[in-house]
């Protein structure tokens, strides 16, 4: 079972407390920071990976539900709140759950289990002997298993994927790679703040562009297309 790095968000110090002596019966929850408003959170999401969020909703400066909706990528989210009138808008924003204080440790066991299934993380873990036999977002490198080998793939030596169907096209430093995986299922291995996707069958290494021109992103001696729909949020990221 991975370890998911846990960031915990409120106001309150004994309820903060209370979540971190929850999580320390769950071995596979490990807990980053521990913060009492949304703006120390937000710098703890820009430095560190965060793959569950326990978030208070009624705090000052700025609410849980308006933070969250400020995250361009947020990890998994359970609610931690007094107020069971922000339910509705919590599950609008693709919580995992919403615990009601004062929760109890077995409620608070079954947020988590919703949470652990939905992971990138645990479905890679589960994921057969076809695909990736071993990931964690927090390394800077993955195992593939491709013609009967195993390959251990550094990220920055990652120079572009391409979907190919049920496979996925891997091209890297050293490297062309096939494995048995598909497109989506290799994209939710790797950090997205260093990959992008450009196409909708094509993932580039933002570190290891040459030049942009036109619509075709040039990776060494490669050329790599920009999906139409893709573009402007692409080129955002860049900060163009």
């Amino acid at each position: 079972m991975p370890q998911l790095h846990c960031l915990i968000v409120d106001d309150e110090p004994i309820a903060r407390e209370i979540i971190k002596a929850y999580c320390s019966h769950l071995p596979m929850l490990h807990i980053v920071a521990s913060v009492g408003n949304a703006l120390e959170a937000k710098t703890i999401l820009q430095t560190q990976q965060i793959d569950l969020l326990f978030l208070d909703i009624n705090m000052p400066v700025l609410n849980g539900i308006s933070f969250l909706k400020t995250l361009k990528h947020p990890p998994q989210v359970i609610f931690t709140t007094a107020y069971k009138e922000y339910a509705v808008d919590a599950f609008d924003l693709a919580a995992c759950d919403y615990l009601l204080k004062p929760f109890s440790l077995e409620r608070f066991i079954v947020a988590v289990d919703k949470a652990l299934e939905k992971s990138p993380l645990t479905r890679a873990a589960d994921r057969p002997n076809g695909g990736t036999i071993y990931s964690e977002k927090t390394e800077d490198y993955l195992f593939l298993k491709a013609d009967g080998k195993i390959f251990k793939i550094i990220h920055d030596d990652l120079l572009f994927a391409e979907a190919q169907g049920n496979y996925t096209k891997v091209v890297t430093t050293q490297h062309t790679l096939l494995p048995s995986m598909t497109f989506s299922s290799f994209e939710e291995l790797l950090p997205s703040t260093h990959f992008l996707r450009v196409h909708r069958s094509f993932l580039v290494n933002k570190a290891r562009i040459t030049h942009i021109e036109g619509n075709r992103v040039f990776i060494q001696s490669y050329e790599v297309p920009i999906g139409s729909s893709y573009r402007e949020g692409f080129l955002k990221t860049l900060g163009l």
